[in-house]
């Protein structure tokens, strides 16, 4: 008898659950954004919090739980109830670096997140200043490889993509660049323009209009495509590295255990959002290049992100307590 409930409660499981999410939402719903407000990752949850809001005919609420390098507002997403009510607006850094960067976390990128729908992709921008006697990444390459340890590059912080991408092109170029760490990218642009520090890779929104004015110079952007919002300025990969690729992603997660239909139906609704010209022309406007994904599609991207990451972490000897 034992075996035929067993057996009973496998063939109902499916249908109880989507019957779950045919109901969702009936409550306020939550994003966590591990980052302080007015920032990209804000910005985004806030555009896709409302649309589903106004779809769905519920609150959906941003929380903003900022600290230790996201890794504060994911530790509380991750434990969270897997029923749907709770997501969060992950980050290259909280779910494709950290798991690698920080020795001792209570949650991990994939283990503990059901992974929804990549949303949108930032490039970054490879920039100097311009009295670096360098016009393209061929050039500073070569430079670089005449100056060892002469050159210096500034990030927004240790661990933070800038950082990390600098490295995968140091480790893929085979240069002696010194990482100089700021605490925000503001204080990077100044002094790549100031020519305190020599080139930086960092997200491309700051320094575009910076390079339109002619106050720095663009060598190329971090990803395998070229951008739209500046199409003109070639990628790392068509410049002289092959297979370089890097830059900054969000996507949207719910813990782990979150039923599978409810799961399916979020990123059906994401990938709805993104697709609205309002929306999308919105993201545009940051920057940014909004995407969309099947959760199985977002998990492989995930993976390969964390071995990625993990790979420069480990060539680059960089640990984060």
């Amino acid at each position: 008898m034992k075996y035929v409930l067993n057996a009973m409660v496998l063939l109902l499981a499916p249908l109880t659950s989507s019957a779950v999410a045919q109901g969702y939402p009936t409550k306020p719903i939550r994003i966590i954004v591990a980052y302080t407000p007015a920032g990209t990752t804000d910005i985004l949850a806030r555009i896709i919090g409302q649309k589903m809001s106004e779809s769905w005919g519920q609150p959906v609420i941003v929380e903003n739980r900022a600290g230790a390098a996201g890794n504060i507002g994911t530790e509380l997403a991750a434990k969270a109830t897997p029923d749907g009510y709770t997501l969060i607006m992950g980050t290259a850094g909280t779910h494709g670096i950290n798991v690698s960067l920080y020795r001792k976390l209570s949650w991990h990128s994939l283990k503990d997140f059901a992974p929804v729908s990549l949303v949108a992709m930032v490039p970054n921008i490879m920039v100097v200043n311009n009295s670096l006697p360098v016009k393209n990444v061929r050039e500073l390459i070569a430079y670089a490889k005449a100056n060892p340890g002469k050159l210096s590059y500034g990030s927004p912080g240790n661990g933070s993509t800038a950082h990390l991408s600098m490295e995968l092109f140091k480790n893929m170029t085979a240069t002696n660049l010194v990482h100089i760490p700021y605490k925000g990218s503001a204080g990077v642009l100044a002094d790549v323009m100031g020519g305190q520090i020599a080139v930086t890779i960092d997200n491309m929104p700051v320094y575009l209009p910076q390079v339109k004015a002619g106050k720095i110079r663009a060598l190329a952007v971090s990803p395998a495509k070229r951008s739209s919002a500046a199409a003109d300025i070639p990628t790392i990969a068509e410049s002289g590295v092959p297979g370089y690729d890097s830059g900054a992603w969000f996507g949207l997660l719910a813990p782990a255990g979150t039923p599978k239909a409810i799961v399916d139906k979020l990123s059906a609704e994401t990938a709805r959002i993104l697709g609205l010209p309002d929306v999308s022309k919105r993201i545009s406007e940051l920057g940014a290049e909004p995407v969309g994904s099947t959760p199985a599609q977002f998990t492989a991207f995930i993976k390969t992100e964390i071995a990625k990451w993990a790979k420069v972490i480990k060539d680059a000897n960089v640990e984060l307590q």
